[in-house]
């Protein structure tokens, strides 16, 4: 029974990683006689491609930026709906809606919306009088650095309210019955019960906010594609075109082993934070217990 997972496992999980990791040591464009080169292109990535730590970077402080603003604001939100406001289930469904659209759909809308010269924010922001002259949203890093987070919030904190909601759900009522009757406040109420009895899915939802976004490729690809000039580039991207003769990258050749190789470092870096933040979560509880 367990045979035909098993075998999907093997050939969709496995066999890609050790593909990933052979070809890491050859130069290889995938139709020329494949060239043993060694740690070359681990060396190339390490000494003389600052893009790609450059990328890396992106992508770091798109998650950082990120989290300090989706964690808090799903975690509000959850807690109102919870509250069995009118309207709730309605509430919920609208929040949780961008998260079935297409990322490429997703894109290309905003980056219709956030267009410099008939974009309808632009419009918006002149019939406000808040500005005089269209902006140019991704001719400049920082404005599209902000519209790149500001997407990818959109699309992804209604996921993490339903998973809030769940666990605000398993919390008994006795437990905020009792800390009403010996004088809790709201606040109160929040911090010393819902806060530490979320805290495992505020884990849970801390570590796949991070792995999504360092695995974010298509959002950039469809929405700035790395402009301007390449700096919103972000790790997943940059790989992605030299596997594939793709936007900025289509001039020159395809580089699977060179792609193969900046992929592994990313993984092993993925890796160490993970295994970091898991340690760091379970000393954490232990120390709670």
């Amino acid at each position: 029974m367990i045979t035909p997972m098993t075998v999907g496992f093997l050939l969709f999980s496995i066999y890609p990683i050790f593909w990933v990791l052979r070809w890491s040591f050859f130069n290889y464009n995938g139709y020329s006689t494949p060239e043993f080169i060694g740690l070359e292109n681990f060396i190339r990535a390490f000494d003389r491609d600052p893009a790609y730590w450059a990328s890396l970077k992106n992508t770091f402080v798109i998650a950082g930026l990120k989290m300090l603003v989706e964690i808090p604001l799903a975690l509000f939100l959850a807690v109102v709906l919870n509250n069995k406001i009118k309207g709730s289930s309605l509430f919920r469904v609208v929040f949780f809606l961008p998260s079935v659209f297409s990322i490429a759909v997703v894109g290309l809308i905003f980056s219709i919306l956030f267009s410099s010269y008939n974009g309808i924010v632009n419009a918006l922001l002149r019939a406000g009088g808040l500005i005089s002259t269209n902006i140019g949203w991704f001719s400049d890093k920082k404005t599209a650095m902000f519209v790149i987070i500001l997407v990818s919030l959109w699309t992804t904190f209604g996921l993490n309210i339903i998973y809030f909601l769940m666990g605000l759900q398993n919390i008994p009522k006795s437990l905020y019955e009792c800390a009403e009757i010996d004088g809790a406040n709201t606040f109160q109420k929040f911090f010393y019960i819902t806060l530490p009895l979320v805290a495992p899915i505020l884990q849970l939802v801390l570590m796949l906010s991070v792995l999504g976004t360092i695995k974010m490729t298509d959002l950039i690809l469809v929405l700035t594609n790395g402009a301007p000039g390449g700096t919103t580039e972000v790790v997943m991207t940059y790989i992605f075109k030299y596997f594939f003769s793709y936007g900025d990258n289509a001039a020159r050749d395809v580089q699977f082993g060179y792609a193969s190789a900046m992929a592994v470092i990313t993984a092993v870096i993925l890796g160490i934070i993970t295994l970091v933040y898991l340690r760091v979560s379970r000393k954490m509880q232990e120390l709670e217990g």
